[in-house]
């Protein structure tokens, strides 16, 4: 008995996380999880704000502050990406957070609408997404690396309901320039945490290195494929929520402050389901069934919100399918571009992988507000549908990445020191 325990053990341990690759996988989670939260907080309740403000009620001002977050972490993923790849994850995270900082505190000291599109263009421009997710990859085996990044995933689910759940009250409690201070202090704690808490990784090295121009080992079809993915996923994520909480105030009769009530179960109950099955999927060997099925979801998803959108129980419907194909691919893409880079052009990889997120959210907003305006809301749902189905044909060509090598007893646990 004891022979066969010795023998189980090792494989045992080898399909665990370490405390290490836990310890990793959940710091840099929340890190990133405060990211998206400096986007997503003011967005239930920003637009009242502005009335008050001078050129408060120019809605392409308006706009303009939510949108240009995304707009300057666009601009600024790649050279971070670049700069954590020969500087170190660390460092660069640390200087994105002190501009995230800084953007905030400069935002919730403005009294005018320009001062806080300056300030938020500055919050954007500490885009450290690539060198966080480059440093989970870092931090943990391949074996577990969607599981890390499916707490990316979740982190950055729970941000967007946190802002749409505790949004109005923290608003109604200390106003839009508080919630700007908050996520300013917030980011020093962050700062100490990437400092003091977060165990160091060594960037990975393989022998099989991609010699030659850097375009050449990032801009590949299988990694463009990926980050069309995932600028599609956030623009159907954002020109949804064009239309979503207006539909749920003026069709189902419920107030904005009782989104809560529609938004966190559907959530909670898409990812109890959509993370067991992408571990499923994984182990077995169906990662690109599960990818493509949820692409196709999407577009169903899509095209029920155009036809249903007007009844309360199509659109929580459509919101909860929403949810579970968004949840998927919220753990999928991160890993799968991280498997699929290079290990030296890891984070330019995912640096471009994060430009592809940030204009999808930018131009989601954008391009769903100006079909809301000037067409329709049904319009919003079918260009998005439109769109997703023109993705549907791309992930249909996806591969899974190959396995670069089977891990040796001395790779088994990372970061243990």
């Amino acid at each position: 008995m004891a022979s066969k325990s010795s023998r189980r053990s090792p494989s045992t341990a080898a399909d665990a996380m370490t405390p290490a690759e836990r310890r990793a996988s959940n710091t840099l989670a929340s890190i990133y999880g405060l990211r998206m939260l400096g986007l997503f907080f003011i967005l239930p309740v920003f637009a009242v704000y502005a009335q008050h403000l001078p050129h408060g009620h120019d809605k392409f001002l308006v706009g303009l502050a939510l949108g240009i977050y995304g707009l300057t972490q666009a601009i600024m993923q790649i050279p971070f990406g670049v700069a954590s790849d020969r500087l170190g994850r660390k460092p660069v995270m640390v200087f994105g957070l002190v501009l995230f900082a800084i953007g905030s505190f400069v935002a919730g000291a403005s009294d005018n609408l320009y001062l806080i599109i300056i300030g938020r263009a500055i919050q954007g421009s500490g885009a450290i997404s690539a060198a966080i997710s480059a440093m989970i990859a870092d931090s943990t085996r391949e074996q577990h690396r969607t599981k890390a990044m499916a707490m990316v995933g979740m982190t950055i689910g729970f941000a967007f309901i946190l802002s749409l759940v505790a949004g109005p009250p923290v608003y109604h409690a200390i106003s839009v320039p508080g919630m700007f201070d908050l996520t300013g202090i917030l980011a020093i704690v962050a700062i100490a945490v990437v400092i003091w808490v977060v165990p160091p990784a060594p960037m990975s090295t393989y022998s099989e290195e991609i010699e030659g121009h850097w375009a050449k080992a990032v801009f590949t079809p299988a990694l463009l494929k990926l980050d069309f993915s995932i600028f599609v996923v956030n623009f159907l994520q954002v020109s949804m929520f064009v239309v979503v909480p207006v539909a749920l105030v003026q069709y189902a009769g419920i107030p904005l402050l009782h989104h809560w009530m529609v938004y966190l179960p559907v959530t909670l109950i898409s990812f109890a389901l959509a993370i067991p099955g992408i571990i499923w999927a994984e182990k077995y060997g169906y990662m690109k069934p599960v990818f493509v099925g949820s692409v196709a979801l999407l577009v169903l998803t899509m095209l029920g919100f155009a036809a249903g959108y007007k009844h309360p129980v199509a659109l929580i419907a459509a919101l909860f399918f929403f949810f579970l194909a968004f949840n998927v691919m919220e753990a999928l893409l991160p890993s799968l571009v991280s498997r699929t880079a290079p290990p030296n052009r890891k984070g330019l990889a995912l640096g471009i992988y994060n430009t592809g997120q940030s204009l999808g959210l930018f131009a989601g907003g954008a391009v769903g507000g100006l079909l809301a305006q000037y067409a329709s809301k049904e319009g919003v749902f079918l260009a998005a549908a439109a769109l997703a189905a023109l993705w549907l044909v791309v992930a249909a060509t996806i591969q899974p990445p190959p396995k670069r090598h089977k891990p040796s007893e001395a790779e088994a646990a990372p970061a243990q020191a």
